[in-house]
């Protein structure tokens, strides 16, 4: 039932108005807070966010579905503006789409976030100059830290926990930046990274509860990530796991797909045995991730502020596993990679409810904003996602019907050396720049090649067939002109781009 929940018929569109997010326009700046910060009307915020977890993959998590799922609100249409972790991140941080904070990929991608000046207001900051402490603990954006200063923590956050230079991703063996000094981890049980992030939140949330003051606790383990190092305790589980084998595994005709597509061989025997193997070690990586939620749950409890904290659970990207022909990673504009959980828990929400209304990553800051009686800066793109936080929704066609997902490959191949090594293939597939647009019908994409791509999600929600080439050519055209808008907006005018409606929809 909870992968029926989570794969369920995207929403039909209808009229819209537009949401206001409590932001006008105006360049960076320190947003407004009440006169009382420390008050009981601000909540506790606890923000989780897996790397590379896909969809599906809140099957094996039977701690979240107990904990999370069953105690608050599915969005089964949430997505990433951008399926890597460093645009996605930043898109995060400051609840803005690529094309408005500048990351536009994984390299360097610390370096420009911080060189562009985004640093200085994001939710940390907000968060923090509404009277919260706040905490990070586990991966920031890829690339940290600075060259030269290793101790470098950004601006925000009262406790810092983070690995450096890309060390985290082994889960073990890896230096720490904690709170400005450098701190070497080993290979014991007890150095395992999500198990030492989880002890850190647990005693984050106990100081905060002493104090008396609201607390931000942004939580970011590496787990499912490549190489999926699982914990000792969880390498045995799982025995028979392999990866799903949905209608578009190893697809057989891709005569339609792009290039990039087509170049791909049909995957033999020998690589999916590999990516099923792969597969059990993300699923069993995933298994501290679900003994994290317990802890945490265990820590607002023995302090007495669960009933005072929103907890949201999220993954920067999804991941692709065979669909397409693709062995497994992201980048690409389907579902597999865009597509991912959201979860959230806290006060006044509803219990086993579920929303299916179109969202997106750069709604999750000026949620936070909003419930810390925050109003968010102007180059804020998003909305808060608090009126869907409610047992009586409003209408599909009161909300978004349209989200940008943009992308630049950058410097770095499609399939990763890890890849290439695994699989024992040379990646010649090209994936260029594109555009898409997601809509609650349709994915409509177009790459810098010249090459388009049109699915009826509603017909055709594994994207077999791509219709661009027989689709009406005016709702063709409207869906590009729709897509151009968005990929030119800022602030407020995303959120009016976004609410646009589609009048009509249908093919010859």
């Amino acid at each position: 039932m909870l992968l029926k929940k989570f794969f369920g018929i995207p929403s039909i569109c209808g009229l819209v108005i537009a949401l206001v997010c409590g932001s006008i326009a105006g360049a960076d700046h320190t947003p407004s807070h009440d006169e009382h910060p420390s008050s009981p009307h601000h909540p506790n915020i606890i923000f989780i966010l897996t790397d590379d977890m896909a969809l599906r993959d809140v099957e094996v998590m039977p701690k979240l579905k107990r904990l999370l799922i069953d105690e608050g609100t599915t969005f089964t249409n949430f997505f990433v503006t951008n399926s890597q972790c460093c645009p996605s991140r930043s898109s995060i941080l400051r609840g803005q789409y690529v094309h408005n904070h500048g990351v536009d990929s994984n390299t360097a991608g610390f370096h420009r976030f911080r060189e562009l000046g985004n640093e200085a207001s994001t939710m940390a900051t907000w968060l923090k100059a509404a009277g919260y402490t706040t905490g990070l603990m586990g991966k920031y954006l890829n690339g940290y830290t600075p060259h030269n200063d290793k101790n470098y923590v950004p601006q925000g956050w009262d406790e810092w926990d983070s690995p450096i230079d890309n060390h985290g991703y082994d889960e073990i063996d890896y230096p720490m930046n904690e709170n400005g000094k450098i701190v070497q981890y080993g290979h014991s049980p007890n150095d395992y990274l999500v198990d030492v992030i989880s002890r850190k939140a647990s005693g984050f949330i106990h100081q905060a509860a002493e104090k008396k003051q609201p607390f931000f606790l942004y939580l970011a383990p590496y787990a499912p990530h490549q190489p999926a190092t699982p914990a000792q305790r969880h390498r045995n589980l799982f025995a028979d796991a392999k990866a799903p084998r949905t209608a578009s595994f190893n697809e057989k005709d891709v005569t339609t797909k792009p290039a990039y597509i087509r170049a791909l061989p049909l995957i033999d025997g020998k690589q999916i045995t590999k990516m099923d193997l792969l597969y059990r070690k993300r699923v069993q990586s995933l298994q501290s991730v679900d003994d994290l939620i317990d802890e945490l749950i265990g820590a607002l409890g023995q302090t007495d502020q669960l009933h005072n904290t929103f907890i949201v659970f999220t993954s920067d990207n999804g991941f692709h596993f065979g669909q397409h022909r693709l062995h497994m990673g992201k980048q690409t504009p389907y579902e597999e990679d865009i597509h991912v959980p959201l979860v959230i828990r806290g006060p006044g929400v509803p219990a086993r409810h579920t929303a299916p209304h179109l969202t997106v990553e750069t709604d999750l800051a000026p949620t936070f904003a909003e419930w810390a009686s925050v109003t968010p800066p102007g180059f804020v793109d998003g909305r808060s996602l608090e009126p869907l936080l409610n047992k009586h929704l409003p209408p599909l066609s009161e909300w978004r019907q349209g989200v940008l997902i943009e992308h630049a490959p950058g410097p770095e191949p499609f399939m990763s050396r890890f890849e290439e090594m695994l699989f024992q293939v040379k990646d010649k597939s090209k994936l260029t720049a594109y555009k898409a647009l997601r809509s609650n019908q349709y994915l409509y994409a177009e790459y810098t090649s010249g090459e388009r791509e049109l699915y009826d999600l509603r017909n055709d929600p594994d994207e077999l067939h791509n219709l661009a080439g027989q689709a009406d050519p005016n709702l063709v055209k409207r869906l590009s002109s729709w897509m151009g808008r968005l990929a030119h907006c800022k602030g407020f005018t995303c959120r009016t781009t976004e609410d646009e409606k589609l009048e009509q929809e249908h093919f010859n």
